[in-house]
């Protein structure tokens, strides 16, 4: 049951949601996939203004949160990278460094075990299967479509559970 006196949450994906991956796909184009380069270079994302701009929005009436399907070892870059962008200070929802599942099924386990709790206003996310499954679920969704999709990052995100 969702406590009224806390504010909505609004739930925001990092990869080419906020940060453009764009420079680091290279990482992910042959086989085996440089997962520690792809990760190392997130620090160097530009933000998306796009979605900068929502979830700062989204702060006058929400409290933001996090939702990314990057590993736990990407923590510290990734709190440092939202710092740099003047980006709301929130919780961060990451992925276990061995949790292989597809994203959209981590990703929605966190948003029902959020929503016992708090009301969800908006899930911001580029993952189509994500969305797909998160409006299935009843949550109401914003596609990020501001960057290019990449099918090598696609197949990281749904079939090697990578991001």
């Amino acid at each position: 049951m969702t406590d009224s006196s806390r504010r909505p949450l609004a739930v925001f994906d990092l990869d080419n949601t906020l940060a453009d991956t764009a420079h680091r796909q290279r990482f992910l184009e042959h086989k085996p996939r440089d997962w520690d380069g792809f990760f190392a270079a997130a620090p160097e994302d530009p933000p998306i203004p796009q979605g900068v701009a929502l979830v700062l929005e989204s702060a006058e009436e929400c409290e933001i949160v996090y939702l990314t399907g990057r590993p736990e070892r990407c923590r510290r870059d990734t709190v440092a990278w939202l710092a740099a962008q003047g980006l709301p200070e929130g919780r961060i929802h990451m992925r276990r460094d061995n949790d292989r599942r597809p994203a959209r099924r981590t990703k929605l386990e966190i948003l029902r075990r959020l929503e016992r709790t708090h009301e969800i206003r908006v899930l911001v996310d580029d993952d189509e299967l994500v969305c797909q499954d998160a409006e299935r679920a009843g949550f109401t969704v914003v596609r990020a479509r501001w960057t290019a999709p990449s099918a090598a990052l696609e197949a990281a995100q749904e079939r090697e559970g990578r991001t």
